[in-house]
């Protein structure tokens, strides 16, 4: 179907990457995205891997196409940062467990993909936070016409694309675990293994070195956390010796054992074991 590209109208140069509907092509895959990495060659470039993973077809689909479409959201959301490739292959090969693997994986696909991550944060927290928890279609296909009137969208997308995209959601984070049911959907209870908080912390930490600004990053919203939750966190994170974090008046002090995220993701497999 035709999609016709709507003018921006108020949105900057330096706004957030706009909304696509590429979740209609793919949803969480898990098991494909562990596949990828049980398969990655962190000698070779992106690029080179790509195109052995396209040749060799080791997801076993039947189309070409439908690889390529794995392939350009694989990229997207954990093929961007050389550092998180190699951790993700780290944590791939040495079987980090499964929970945690998951939480990290859905918070790369999260934060690369501005649509799964607003649809968390400003519709999902705020019902959590109320009490509600039941999920259905239309609590995402009443709110996708708004942001695709304000141009917040790559197209203007038709009625028969929000639904489309609307269900894609409820896939994903289905798949994700922030959903549970097969049809009737909730949001699942909130669940964060240390592990998997400890290589977020990380991640966000080199983004943002300000451990003070890091309690309250927007990234935790995609698992429901509120700067205090983190906080206790960090503090759970100091027990296990995962992390070092003091904190005292406004002076705020977190570092980490070691330098870089593919190192850490070492420790934290050593840690799970």
């Amino acid at each position: 179907m035709a999609e016709r590209k709507p003018t921006k109208k108020g949105v900057s140069a330096s706004a957030p990457p706009l909304y696509t509907s590429k979740i209609l092509k793919v949803s969480a895959l898990l098991d494909d995205t562990k596949t990828l990495f049980s398969h990655w060659d962190t000698t070779v470039p992106v690029p080179g891997n790509l195109d052995r993973i396209l040749r060799e077809n080791i997801f076993a689909k039947a189309s070409r196409s439908r690889i390529k479409d794995i392939l350009a959201v694989f990229r997207q959301r954990y093929l961007v940062e050389e550092d998180v490739v190699k951790a993700l292959v780290v944590l791939v090969k040495k079987r980090f467990p499964a929970a945690s693997l998951d939480r990290v994986l859905y918070f790369h696909a999260a934060q690369a993909d501005s649509l799964l991550h607003v649809a968390v944060t400003e519709i999902l927290m705020p019902m959590q936070a109320q009490g509600t928890a039941d999920i259905d279609i239309l609590t995402f296909q009443k709110k996708l016409p708004n942001w695709v009137d304000k141009g917040l969208s790559t197209t203007t997308w038709s009625e028969s694309t929000i639904v489309r995209v609307a269900r894609g959601l409820l896939t994903t984070l289905r798949d994700f675990g922030v959903l549970q049911g097969a049809v009737n959907k909730r949001i699942a209870p909130a669940y964060m293994p240390i592990t998997a908080f400890a290589y977020i912390a990380f991640y966000l930490k080199q983004h943002q070195p300000s451990g003070a600004k890091l309690l309250v990053h927007p990234a935790w919203k995609l698992f429901f956390m509120n700067p205090e939750l983190v906080e206790r966190f960090l503090y759970e994170g100091n027990q296990h010796h995962l992390l070092e974090y003091h904190a005292a008046g406004t002076v705020t002090r977190l570092t980490f054992p070691v330098n870089t995220l593919a190192e850490y993701a070492n420790v934290l497999v050593k840690k799970s074991h």
